[in-house]
């Protein structure tokens, strides 16, 4: 991408980074979300730059739709086409209304809409194997090893997302009343709660673990790296995916797999559809419908395994 932005005409150059800004500072989006609606922005203008175009108002529905029908040519996928016109109607709007484009070509932009793919899941008794695990290398009081425990039982406790869980700072624990305070998506703010294994293991890091990690200079987050640093999100994910290929069958699974692993769990346990909405820090409720879909073929799949005419 930093080739492709490095290549564009001014006006481009100068139209993606106030695009850029508004994102960050209006939006609040997230960086991932940033980088990638950036990225898709650059995508089209550079294809436009290349074309000969140097003026914003190339940017027209034409434009737009022969785009997108040249990555789909290209072999995109439906969720990255859906993705990418996302990218380019917040673009066109946020152009519109800046004055750079007199009308907004991306209020007739079609696009297909993304493959709603089910989760990948733990069964119950899977991810009881994975915290087994993640816990018997603990046993030892490792200051790491107590750190990673206490990260895989509080994600699938909680349900929450790993930048969530790396973002955390020491005060947003509530371990007596075993809740702890979460900025999600858009700056908003939830409380979560979390039960008593995820408490214990907690308890074990904050005592045992993060006191022997923390030096003069680390900041105040719930988790530190080896060197004392917040704890990186590659870093957690590579905690996760340990844990789970401990577990024979459990396959390969990061962290957004124990969120859905306990969305769904929530669900099978008689969790209303509202309360998982609340607990995962999803803006819609459509989102969190699709774990019920999850659960449906769950049960279609005991059914077929255990009645006798089924």
């Amino acid at each position: 991408m930093r080739g492709a932005r490095a290549r564009l005409p001014v006006a481009f150059g100068e139209a993606v980074s106030g695009f850029e800004r508004y994102l960050r500072a209006e939006r609040g989006l997230s960086a991932h979300t940033v980088r990638a609606y950036v990225g898709d922005v650059v995508s089209l203008l550079d294809r436009l730059g290349r074309s000969g175009a140097e003026a914003l108002d190339a940017v027209d529905l034409g434009a737009l739709r022969g785009w997108l029908a040249g990555l789909r040519e290209a072999g995109a996928s439906r969720t990255t086409l859906a993705r990418r016109a996302a990218a380019a109607r917040a673009f066109t709007g946020w152009a519109n209304r800046s004055g750079l484009l007199a009308t907004d070509p991306g209020r007739r932009l079609a696009a297909p809409k993304a493959e709603r793919r089910l989760p990948t899941v733990l069964r119950p008794d899977q991810a009881a194997d994975v915290m087994a695990a993640s816990a018997s290398g603990a046993v030892e009081e490792d200051p790491v090893a107590l750190r990673d425990h206490a990260v895989v039982e509080l994600l699938y406790a909680s349900g929450v997302r790993v930048s969530e869980l790396c973002g955390m700072d020491v005060d947003d624990v509530d371990l007596d009343r075993r809740v702890v305070r979460v900025l999600g998506k858009g700056g908003r703010e939830r409380v979560v709660p979390y039960g008593q294994p995820a408490e214990r293991a907690l308890r074990a890091w904050l005592a045992r673990g993060r006191s022997a990690l923390v030096t003069p200079g680390s900041p105040a987050a719930l988790f530190l790296g080896a060197r004392g640093g917040r704890l990186d999100p590659r870093a957690a994910r590579r905690v996760v995916r340990e844990a789970v290929a401990a577990v024979p069958g459990a396959g390969r699974m990061g962290p957004h797999g124990l969120r859905h692993s306990a969305a769904t769990h929530l669900l099978e346990g008689g969790a209303d559809l509202r309360s998982v909405q609340e607990l995962l820090g999803h803006a819609t409720l459509a989102t969190t419908q699709l774990y019920t879909h999850v659960t449906v073929d769950r049960l279609k799949a005991i059914h077929d395994r255990a009645h006798p005419r089924s």
